[in-house]
């Protein structure tokens, strides 16, 4: 175990890392990954409060998933209520820390139970449990984080001894501010799509949180294919998915008439349409940070074709006074690669969702659709992560319906 005076600055540091993370994805992946790190845990979860129930939100497990860990299984969908029936329900409510030396043999004064039916199902063996309630300034409760499995340095498990709990409580109240802060960031982006879907009712909550899950992980499966740094990955995984997740927020300038046609559109209505990329793009053309480039690039380009064939081309948004869509064609690496991932993800949701013109398509004729798109419409690359990845992307279609 580090001295106490690196152990505090080491959780400082990572307090002032996780400042700079915008998505609450990102944050609560980092933020696990720390105190696991911390306590030497092999697995933990992290939870969200969300009225009377704590919302899944994370997983990591070192003994199952490995160092990556398993992308499908983060986007699980379990609820569990706010009650002393759980481990972590009891951490809600009386928002005290509970450190548990072995999860089958519960101290009796505990009114909760130990859930087996992971241990079951994946043949694991939890031991040690310690389950902390993340409260925001005003102590409210924020969520509960468990960790699992202490271990000592031949991977046996063991309990959380006192020092660490301290050490992880004090990590816990500083992380709940982070939480907020991204919880309160994706709240703003879908108020900004609620706008859209004023006029657009193809744009839903649930298809613009498709869509940046689906960029934010194949852009994660590309980065480790192409050796990214670490540090970069990290900062444009984060970026991303709030990026994409307005890629058509210019929908709020094009008329209703237009966006709420429910048939085919002619060829001036197709006209008109294309300009919400050029609307979109100019909402950020004043960029402050790299997020608001990322947004900018992406909601100007994610119509683009590998091809060539897309739309608008290059637009200088500094410049051109008009709302045009006739710039140099775009076409292969020209085209911004989070333009490109997302260009991917979008045509993928369209394909997979019910719309009032036409049924989901069924996942064979998806793929079918997107690999024959492969170096045409798609970047071949990134059909080809497409493909290593369905099994995460069937998943998010299933968490956000």
């Amino acid at each position: 175990m580090k001295q106490p005076d690196t152990v505090v600055l080491s959780i400082l540091n990572t307090i002032k890392e996780l400042d700079r993370l915008n998505d609450i994805d990102m944050i609560l992946d980092r933020i696990l990954y720390e105190a696991r790190a911390l306590a030497n845990a092999d697995a933990g979860s992290i939870f969200l409060a969300q009225g009377n129930d704590l919302i899944f939100n994370q997983v990591q497990n070192d003994s199952l998933y490995g160092e990556e860990g398993n992308r499908a299984a983060q986007y699980t969908n379990l609820t569990v209520p706010c009650t002393n029936d759980s481990i972590v329900g009891h951490a809600a409510l009386t928002g005290e820390i509970i450190a548990i030396d072995d999860a089958y043999n519960l101290p009796a004064h505990l009114p909760c139970t130990f859930n087996s039916t992971f241990d079951q199902e994946f043949s694991y063996r939890t031991v040690s449990i310690l389950a902390i309630p993340l409260h925001s300034f005003n102590n409210q409760i924020v969520g509960v984080m468990q960790l699992i499995n202490a271990q000592d340095e031949q991977q046996r498990p063991i309990p959380f001894s006192k020092q660490i709990q301290t050490y992880l409580q004090l990590f816990a109240n500083n992380a709940a501010v982070a939480i907020e802060r991204g919880i309160m960031n994706r709240e703003i982006i879908l108020r900004m799509v609620r706008m859209s879907e004023l006029h657009d009712p193809k744009e839903t909550g649930a298809h613009v949180q498709r869509v940046g899950a689906y960029s934010a992980e194949m852009y994660r499966r590309w980065a480790k294919k192409n050796n990214i740094d670490s540090r970069e990955l990290k900062s444009r995984h984060d970026m991303i998915r709030l990026a994409a997740m307005l890629h058509d927020v210019g929908k709020v300038g094009i008329a209703d008439v237009i966006l709420k046609k429910p048939g085919r559109l002619d060829s001036v209505e197709f006209s008109t349409i294309k300009q919400h990329t050029v609307l979109g793009a100019r909402l950020f053309a004043n960029p402050t940070s790299s997020l608001d480039r990322m947004s900018m690039e992406i909601a100007l380009h994610h119509h683009e074709k590998w091809d060539g064939s897309g739309y608008p081309g290059a637009v200088n948004l500094a410049e051109d006074t008009a709302i045009t869509c006739r710039g140099a064609r775009l076409s292969g690496t020209a085209i911004p690669l989070e333009a490109r991932i997302t260009a991917l993800a979008d045509v993928y949701d369209a394909l997979a969702s019910t719309r009032v013109y036409k049924m989901a398509w069924d996942d064979e004729d998806i793929y079918a659709e997107i690999l024959a798109g492969s170096g045409k419409h798609f970047d071949p690359d990134l059909v080809d992560i497409f493909f290593e990845i369905t099994d995460v992307l069937k998943a998010i279609r299933q968490h956000y319906q």
